[in-house]
């Protein structure tokens, strides 16, 4: 039995809706879907949760896993593109922020001087 069908299982015999088990682990009912459709897998943290809270143990949970089908479904290339692009965005962002930030303060600083120095 594949992953996705234990979970289906397990969830079922349980009596509680993807939202239910979602709760439970605090993930969307789309990830629980996403998993019991194989279309992705659980992180190894969940995988320990989903084990505690069905009551068995991580081999029981995940024999069978077809181990290279788990790494190309979340390894993505475009997905760890996309990371780092938007690291990088980030980063220009925040360099933008300081740049202002640090022409208003000098901006101010000059107003203050010219206050203190030449008004009268």
């Amino acid at each position: 039995m594949n992953f996705n069908e234990k979970l289906i299982n397990l969830r079922k015999t349980k009596g509680l809706s993807q939202e239910e088990l979602g709760e439970e682990l605090k993930v969307s009912r789309q990830t629980i879907s996403k998993w019991e459709s194989a279309q992705s897998y659980p992180d190894f943290q969940r995988l320990v949760l989903l084990s505690d809270y069905f009551g068995l143990t991580l081999d029981e949970l995940v024999r069978d896993l077809d181990v290279q089908e788990v790494r190309e479904k979340n390894f993505d290339g475009e997905k760890l593109s996309s990371l780092y692009q938007d690291v990088n965005e980030g980063k220009k962002l925040i360099k933008t922020c300081l740049v202002l930030g640090a022409g208003v303060l000098i901006f101010f600083v000059l107003v203050v001087a010219y206050g203190v120095f030449f008004a009268k």
